[in-house]
């Protein structure tokens, strides 16, 4: 069972957005999400807004899929140019899941035409797709190509079978080399998922799985620690005592045992859980994700999609200059015109794909809630999400009180001494291990 959608305001029916999202976007990227919610099965782990053929019925099928993902992108770019946001070409697109492959490829594409039509790519756009490595053929993957992907992210999750078997994958893992190669012929950057902390993953199928990956020469490699998230049937397992949770030295070696090995190999770390090589000077992060944890503006389309417009956290926020108490107010704001008082706007899409497509078939937004964020409560986003980063946060983005507990972090070695001396905030890897605790100290 997927998480319920966080709590909020209404949206308006017609996805009409307030006048102020506009203040600054001039200095914000701009990146499309396209959420494609179907999977041939659901994964006891996964806690994501998928559905299997089986859970739908009439009126959300894969091959209709396109043209309901369509009609949102049209209301968005209808919707923005009615808030005053200034025209911005898409710098990324991203293709997430559920798994997207599982469209057809002119599917896909035309998704993607849609965004370029309402858009527009950047010169030189990131455009991604998650796949699973069975989901995939050569002439599929050729033909996103010749569309415009310039990315692909495959969910290998692990190498070896036993794991794979108790997260209810059911790619087989000797596939891993060839969708890899595949991809690369095609001329597109490969990224590749993993999984640690899998219940009776050893140490050694961890380095077979890290190993795995190197053999492949991919330039991107994410690792994510399991979290068996409540209503999920693997957190049934658990609670009937079938699994057996890792325990956090366990977490610990795992990530310390990534980091090693992909450092070793050239790899750079440029988010916690995520590293990259450097090709022609160029480091292969994913630039999407990149512009999440900078504070870029983002539309996400699809059933549960969340999208994020208007808040500027490339910038110290000062309810003194930030916004315009002399704006004219408009029909979706309250009577509190200054811009700094909601520097930003999340929203989120209705879940179940059939209401979704019913609503956009009807001309209405399928937008479910939203919320409006101070620039209090964007600053602390700012915090949180900035801190993850390789390039680290500027100290003068801390609050005084977080400031002075600086020196506490970097004599626990936490946090690099030689980078608070330059002035920004920068973790160790042992300060990464700890990143949540060290977060709600300076976020307090």
């Amino acid at each position: 069972m997927s998480p319920a959608l966080p709590d909020g305001e209404d949206a308006p029916r017609d996805g009409a957005l307030p006048q102020w999202v506009a203040a600054g976007a001039e200095n914000r990227g701009f990146g499309v999400y396209v959420h494609v919610p179907f999977c041939t099965v659901r994964c006891g782990y996964c806690d994501f807004n998928t559905y299997t053929a089986t859970e739908l019925g009439g009126g959300a099928s894969q091959v209709n899929y396109a043209d309901t993902a369509l009609r949102e992108i049209d209301l968005a770019q209808r919707v923005m140019g009615q808030a005053g946001l200034p025209h911005r070409t898409a710098n990324t697109v991203f293709f997430g899941g559920g798994t997207p492959t599982m469209l057809k490829a002119r599917d896909l594409t035309k998704i993607l035409e849609g965004v370029k039509s309402a858009w527009g790519l950047t010169p030189g756009a990131e455009v991604t797709t998650e796949a699973n490595p069975d989901s995939v053929t050569p002439e599929y993957l050729e033909t996103l190509a010749a569309a415009g992907f310039t990315r692909v992210s495959f969910g290998m999750q692990s190498a070896v079978p036993a794991v794979l078997a108790t997260l209810e994958r059911t790619h087989d893992p000797r596939r891993i080399p060839d969708v890899v190669r595949w991809a690369r012929e095609a001329g597109l950057d490969v990224s590749l998922d993993l999984i640690y902390g899998t219940p009776g993953e050893s140490m050694a199928d961890w380095r077979a799985s890290l190993e795995a990956v190197l053999d492949t020469g991919v330039d991107h490699v994410s690792a994510y620690a399991l979290v068996v998230e409540p209503g999920t049937k693997m957190a049934a397992q658990v609670r009937r005592g079938q699994l057996e949770l890792p325990s956090e030295d366990d977490q610990a070696a795992k990530y310390e045992l990534a980091d090693e090995l992909l450092t070793a190999a050239g790899f750079e770390w440029y988010e916690v859980s995520n590293w990259a090589r450097r090709v022609d000077g160029e480091l292969k992060a994913c630039r999407h994700n990149l512009a999440y944890w900078r504070g870029d503006d983002w539309w996400g389309v699809g059933p549960g999609a969340h999208s994020y417009l208007g808040s500027d956290m490339h910038t110290e926020f000062n309810t003194n200059t930030a916004g315009n108490p002399n704006r004219e107010s408009d029909s979706e704001t309250d009577s509190d015109t200054n811009v700094d008082a909601h520097a930003g706007l999340r929203w989120w899409n209705v879940k179940h794909p059939i209401r979704y497509a019913s609503l956009l078939e009807s001309g209405s937004s399928p937008a479910a809630g939203r919320e409006r964020l101070s620039a209090s409560e964007a600053q602390l986003e700012r915090v949180m999400l900035g801190i993850r980063l390789s390039e680290g946060l500027p100290l003068s983005v801390l609050s005084p009180p977080a400031r002075s507990r600086v020196a506490a972090h970097i004599a626990q070695g936490l946090v690099d001494p030689a980078a608070v001396f330059a002035g920004r905030i920068i973790l160790t890897r042992k300060g990464r291990l700890l990143a949540d605790s060290v977060i709600r100290d300076l976020t307090d």
